[in-house]
């Protein structure tokens, strides 16, 4: 994860109200289909810093490690470490024993996790936990990857090599249900003169103060979207309808298949199993 210096946003936000939504940068070289096209990615990450997004979140396992050299072809992370400015410490998919246990050893600056409308057991544990000890909270894929910007029809635009097209939730004996949700979350988003995924981005972005959510795209047009979600305002009953609509166990299928679902909210093993 990176944040980088901004300059004041250029199309209605301030810097500050823009840097509390940060830039998911995996599908511009990984998962998601082919790679985006090098000179069209810096491009859209020059045009996200000059809108006053401060926080690109990559892995060496992107790619793998193409996405990090897409970033650093920016220039902005070597300043960071000549201002001495990364030293943080953060963890990912790990569980709320895990979080408590390295937090007693180092401060927990952040945890990323998957959370939107429709991937919320996070809600039962990690979310209290991370607060009970003032951690700040990542969220990935706040757009149910992609789901809630299309629905159903997300399917027809994924490449053969998009791994979405293996995800449990958008196999046909489980789309067609989870599409009913979408369509009633769309019928919402159009009372309030919004997209369905700025209205289900909108819904992460209220959870808190805490919560900085990581909607990731490979074009312009999607990322200026993306920014128009911190202008919708959601009062409490619309919370609560939403969340009514797309409950925690109202969603149909695992939100990962079975190899990479082992790996999630992982548990570290305890220190006497080590062998030193």
């Amino acid at each position: 994860m990176a944040r980088v210096p901004t300059s004041k946003s250029q199309i209605g936000f301030t810097g500050l109200e823009v840097s509390a939504q940060g830039l998911g940068c995996m599908g511009m070289s990984a998962f998601y289909g082919t790679a985006k096209p090098e000179p069209d990615m810096i491009n859209l990450i020059h045009h996200a810093i000059n809108v006053g997004v401060t926080f690109l979140d990559t892995s060496d396992i992107y790619g793998p490690k193409t996405n990090e050299m897409l970033l650093s072809k920016m220039g902005e992370l070597k300043k960071l470490v000549e201002e001495g400015k990364i030293k943080y410490v953060g963890l990912s998919e790990a569980s709320a024993s895990t979080i408590r246990r390295a937090h007693v050893v180092h401060p927990i600056s952040a945890v990323q996790l998957e959370w939107s409308l429709w991937s919320r057991d996070v809600e039962q544990e990690i979310i209290p936990t991370c607060r009970e000890l003032g951690i700040g909270i990542v969220a990935y894929s706040p757009l149910g990857r992609c789901f809630f910007s299309s629905g159903s029809k997300i399917i027809e635009k994924l490449e053969d090599n998009d791994y979405r097209k293996n995800l449990p939730r958008l196999q046909p004996e489980n789309l067609k249900h989870n599409n009913i949700l979408y369509e009633r979350v769309n019928e919402l988003a159009k009372k309030k003169g919004c997209t369905t995924s700025q209205l289900a981005l909108a819904w992460v972005h209220h959870q808190g103060n805490d919560v900085v959510p990581i909607p990731g795209t490979t074009k312009i047009e999607n990322l200026e979207e993306n920014i128009g979600a911190l202008s919708v305002k959601l009062p409490p009953e619309e919370i609560a309808e939403l969340e009514s609509i797309v409950s925690a166990d109202s969603v149909k299928g695992e939100r990962h298949g079975f190899g990479l679902a082992l790996h999630l909210d992982s548990e570290t093993p305890p220190l006497s199993s080590w062998k030193h």
